[in-house]
């Protein structure tokens, strides 16, 4: 192999691994500031009280949807939320509800309405949370769907339409 040969490959080498660092630190950065680092890393117990981080579903596209079981478009949406986690779960999607309850109202509510999707517990401090993903007003339901990569692809203050989260999610299940 030539020098000359040998120096062009280096410098390939090197602008390439550039490259791969700089996307990585760009989607880092996008990440902290569009809240999705946050909610990434959050940890709420599920049912059973076992401690769970969204992080678990990295690589799939995952709609989390805050709700309450007080709240009547909440509570309306789930089903078709259930149906939808259902037909898409087999493509990569996956479906996780954050109650902003107590978890002895959560529990009572999935038993009465069977949810298809993991339920989490979360207290009031995840209203924060969800000021910090772009819900200034704190109100309920509040979606948000990160694409494989974990950035923030869609986000919705209100109930959802099947029509809108089928869009969604074909355009990220490519």
């Amino acid at each position: 192999m030539t020098p000359a040969r040998r120096d062009a490959l280096v410098v390939g080498a090197v602008a390439l691994a550039a490259a791969g660092v700089g996307g990585l630190a760009g989607a880092l950065l996008l990440q902290s500031r569009s809240g999705a680092a946050a909610l990434l890393s959050a940890a709420y117990p599920d049912l059973s009280g076992r401690p769970r981080k969204l992080l678990e579903w990295q690589g799939r596209a995952l709609l989390v949807n805050f709700w309450a079981t007080w709240c009547e478009p909440c509570r309306a949406e789930m089903p078709m939320l259930s149906e939808i986690r259902q037909a898409y779960a087999s493509k990569g999607a996956e479906f996780v509800g954050i109650g902003i309850d107590s978890a002895a109202k959560i529990a009572e509510f999935s038993k009465t309405y069977p949810v298809g999707y993991p339920l989490l517990v979360a207290d009031p401090g995840a209203i924060e949370l969800m000021r910090g993903l772009g819900n200034s007003a704190g109100g309920l339901p509040f979606t948000v769907v990160l694409d494989r990569q974990g950035a923030i692809g869609y986000r919705r203050l209100g109930p959802l339409s099947r029509p809108e989260v089928e869009k969604v999610l074909n355009g990220m299940l490519q």
